[in-house]
């Protein structure tokens, strides 16, 4: 794996904005933006494998990352043992009728000749198997719910380490792409779009709704953390002695501490990544799918399956964003259904994808970086930049008011902007594919 000039100028442009960010601002503020571009570089390498692998459009992402965020609930958070006593079997006992009624639907559909007998046994299968899961499940939710909803009214986790989340978080969202694979991605990439879209917005509804699951918009805090707790640290000894060596209190330094061991986790798992993607790009199987999107025709004829191997780079790049939704969920300490918002994950990736360079790893990790980096950073800057602007204008002034009010939208405006030079002046992104 070569490494040009450029893109280790490129780099160190990238951690020099990072250093600046420590020295004017803060280290904590510096660590806490790296933590989050790491996070976003894995994102980045799961879109980039799909998009610049194989030209598969997912405009889904937040979806997965949302699984993702579940897994880190599902597998750290301890059960209510309680809300499990009133209502946890009827749920499983629902949930199991109702895969059984898919089931039984599916083996009437594929097994039966097409008549009238078997329109009638489909319909009663379908109305029946609905009634019969609502019947078992509305309850026993209702009871779960009821169950100190103040603290509680869910169902809980597992109480396992949380780090086991993060392979789980990948395989939730696998099987999901794989459910959506399955049907979506037979259609043309704007109609894939579409149903991506659709899909994971499904998606986050039911976090948001299905209280005995994930709280809902009640949100989920206090999830365990595989690092030192900052008061942990602050009341030992030894920390603190070290701290002063340093020239440091016990509060700065145990915040970042906690944040540089998050730094090395991420790190770890993305450069993990880096290598096996890289691998898996030279390879027979990458130059095959390199193939596929330049021309599935020609692909096709060679005798490549090109719906299997769609299919395998979907479920791929999917499960890459679950396992980021589990790490950022693990960085949060909690659950927050409504923060997976499209412009936040979706429109932002895509732009770090685009901007870093389609097709190559290196410039999906740089454009994550990149992208967060501003993300991050332009609101602030705007509101100075607006301060400076306005500082001559009068009091009360209309103008004034409303040119300090749209520093807000700084951040939207600078996304649209790069996404534009980048496209007119490098158009395959700063790094783009050999």
């Amino acid at each position: 794996m070569t490494f040009p000039i450029k893109n280790v100028a490129l780099f160190a442009i990238m951690a020099g904005l990072l250093v600046y960010t420590g020295m004017t601002e803060s280290w904590n503020t510096a660590l806490g933006l790296f933590n989050m571009c790491l996070i976003s570089a894995i994102m980045a390498l799961g879109v980039n494998l799909q998009w610049g692998y194989a030209g598969l459009f997912n405009v889904g992402v937040m979806g997965f990352v949302a699984l993702g965020g579940l897994a880190a609930v599902l597998i750290s958070h301890a059960p209510v043992t309680e809300a499990w006593s009133e209502g946890g079997l009827g749920v499983i006992v629902a949930l199991l009728t109702g895969a059984a009624t898919i089931v039984l639907a599916t083996l009437i559909m594929r097994r039966k000749p097409h008549s009238r007998t078997r329109t009638l046994a489909l319909l009663a299968v379908l109305v029946g198997g609905f009634f019969l899961f609502r019947a078992l499940f509305d309850p026993s939710v209702l009871a779960i719910e009821k169950v100190n909803p103040a603290a509680t009214g869910f169902l809980g986790g597992l109480g396992l380490p949380i780090l086991m989340s993060w392979p789980v978080g990948g395989l939730l969202a696998a099987a999901a792409a794989w459910l959506i694979g399955k049907t979506a991605l037979g259609l043309r990439s704007d109609y894939l779009a579409i149903a991506t879209l659709g899909i994971a917005e499904i998606v986050i509804a039911v976090l948001k709704n299905e209280d005995w699951l994930t709280r809902g918009v009640k949100n989920i805090a206090g999830l365990e953390r595989p690092v030192p707790y900052e008061v942990d640290l602050q009341n030992s000894p030894a920390f603190v002695e070290r701290a002063n060596n340093f020239g440091l209190d016990a509060i700065e330094a145990s915040t970042l501490f906690v944040k540089a061991n998050y730094s090395l986790l991420f790190a770890a798992v993305l450069i993990i990544l880096l290598v096996m993607f890289q691998l898996a790009l030279n390879s027979p199987w990458g130059r095959m799918l390199r193939a596929i999107r330049d021309n599935e025709v020609a692909a096709e004829a060679m005798g490549k399956d090109v719906t299997a191997r769609h299919l395998q780079v979907f479920i791929l790049g999917s499960a890459i964003c679950g396992l980021a939704g589990a790490m950022m969920t693990t960085l949060d300490g909690q659950l927050i259904p409504g923060t997976y918002q499209p412009l936040r994950f979706t429109f932002l990736v895509w732009v770090m994808v685009i901007v870093g360079g389609s097709g190559n790893n290196i410039g999906a990790i740089l454009g994550g970086f990149l992208i967060w980096y501003l993300w991050i950073q332009v609101e602030p800057l705007g509101h100075w930049l607006m301060g400076i602007v306005t500082s001559g204008m009068a009091e009360g002034s209309a103008l004034k008011d409303h040119l300090l009010q749209s520093a807000a939208h700084m951040r939207l405006l600078t996304m649209g902007l790069v996404l534009l030079l980048v496209l007119r002046f490098s158009p395959r992104g700063l790094i783009p594919e050999e």
